[in-house]
């Protein structure tokens, strides 16, 4: 459990609720979540009141920002799908000319990378990804996933990890020992994969302003290389590679929350990155055209995104999809009913030609990892799967398959008022960058620049 009571105050004080009110609804929500004495938490009630008035009864440019009155949950943010992808182009739109020089968010691919001419060409990548919002109470697993998610990253852009770096947040009434369980996670994977974990920082969520045992935060990873695989070089004529997928945060989720424990420890390994290994010390990476991890709405989320950076149609075959997915994972996902296709997965896709995908396909079995030629890539746009002799056109739902009880109550449909939802959303982002000019502005008249 974990509140935001700064968030309420001040909402409650805008609906015009009587301060007192206000005062003794705080004062009950903070005794009953923090156990305290009715009295101790009417203080802290009162001293929250006083920040939040003083905090918001004035006007300033730099501290307001325009509000869209879109919800972070109703237009499908972070949940993997066409709200959550629109999103993500947006933010390029945002940060301008700050993004990475050579790749950046624009670009729809795992990390952003940028060239700098050290002992040659060299390119360095860095990737960032936040743990999984469901395994705030599996410290160890979260810290797992959330690391191997971001090497992956690494690796797919043809670079090599060589640095991981952390960012712990716990709400005001956690437990400590939350900190050292993520940590032995995330340090697990960098000592497995010869990584190494060379900072982080530990904070408390909303600091005294948000109380509960809530755990957040993420991982970071900096990876060098020679060349790049970005998904927007596949081209037609390539084929498509999967290694086999057991799943890493998503899964673990679907295993905790549905009570099959057991399954979670199929997502306990490194094959991901055994396989990317396999192909760097074999030197293929020079003659690969992308690479990707598929994770952002699974197949479906991945190849849309593919297709629209590269300018190129993808074909999958089902059934060998199937095939390469973890059989316990798989099972698991059939007899709940959620679609192998839509949710994350974890295999490494390799795109290249299919003189190269015998290459590789040689390197990662000879590594122990299974891995399977699933489809095609031919001139056109969009993707397909073939089934049944058909093909059919697949596209990312509205948010990644329902993969928790929870998620399959909220559903996965696109709001009827989406597009309305999204002018508004092109606007909050034109109101950013306005922003973003004039402070700019300011700071360069201001410093002669």
């Amino acid at each position: 459990m974990a509140m935001d009571i700064e968030g309420f105050a001040r909402r409650e004080l805008e609906k015009g609720v009587a301060e007192e009110e206000v005062k003794r609804r705080l004062a009950e929500r903070i005794a009953e979540i923090k156990n305290w004495s009715i009295e101790k938490a009417i203080r802290w009630a009162e001293a929250v009141l006083a920040e939040v008035k003083n905090a918001y009864s004035k006007s300033n440019y730099v501290l307001d920002y325009w509000k869209s009155g879109i919800k972070m949950g109703e237009f499908g943010v972070g949940s993997r799908g066409k709200g959550d992808f629109y999103v993500h182009s947006k933010i390029a739109e945002v940060i301008g000319k700050a993004g990475a020089s050579f790749l950046s968010s624009k670009d729809l691919d795992d990390a952003g990378v940028v060239f700098r001419r050290i002992n040659g060409g060299v390119y360095i990548s860095v990737a960032v990804d936040g743990i999984h919002s469901r395994l705030s109470e599996f410290p160890f697993i979260a810290g797992f996933h959330v690391t191997r998610a971001a090497m992956r990253d690494v690796y797919v852009m043809g670079t090599e990890p060589i640095a991981v770096f952390s960012d712990i947040h716990v709400a005001d009434d956690g437990d400590v020992s939350k900190i050292f369980d993520h940590i032995a996670g995330i340090s697990a994977v960098c000592e497995l994969a010869e990584v190494p974990f060379v900072a982080g920082s530990t904070l408390r969520i909303g600091g005294d302003m948000v109380i509960g045992e809530r755990m957040t935060g993420c991982v970071g990873c900096v990876g060098v290389g020679d060349f790049i695989t970005a998904r927007k070089n596949a081209k037609p004529g390539d084929v498509i590679l999967l290694t086999e997928g057991s799943g890493g945060g998503t899964i673990a989720t679907t295993a905790i929350y549905y009570g099959m424990h057991e399954v979670v420890e199929e997502t306990l390994n490194i094959d991901f990155i055994r396989a990317c290994k396999a192909i760097f010390k074999a030197g293929i990476v020079p003659k690969l055209h992308a690479m990707s991890d598929v994770t952002n709405g699974g197949i479906r989320g991945d190849a849309e995104e593919i297709s629209k950076v590269s300018g190129c149609s993808l074909v999958f075959d089902v059934e060998k999809i199937r095939k390469i997915v973890n059989p316990r994972v798989l099972d698991m996902l059939e007899d709940l009913k959620i679609d192998f296709m839509g949710v994350s997965i974890d295999s490494l896709m390799v795109i290249c030609t299919p003189e190269v995908a015998e290459e590789v396909r040689k390197v990662v079995r000879r590594a122990g990892i299974k891995i399977e030629e699933v489809g095609y890539v031919e001139k056109g746009r969009g993707a397909y799967i073939v089934e049944n002799g058909k093909l059919k056109p697949i596209k990312p739902r509205f948010r990644e398959s329902a993969y928790t009880p929870l998620k399959k109550v909220i559903g996965e449909e696109e709001p009827k008022d989406f597009e309305e939802m999204r002018k508004k959303v092109d606007e909050a982002v034109l109101k950013a960058v306005e922003k973003k000019k004039r402070v700019i502005e300011i700071i360069r008249k201001r410093s002669g620049l």
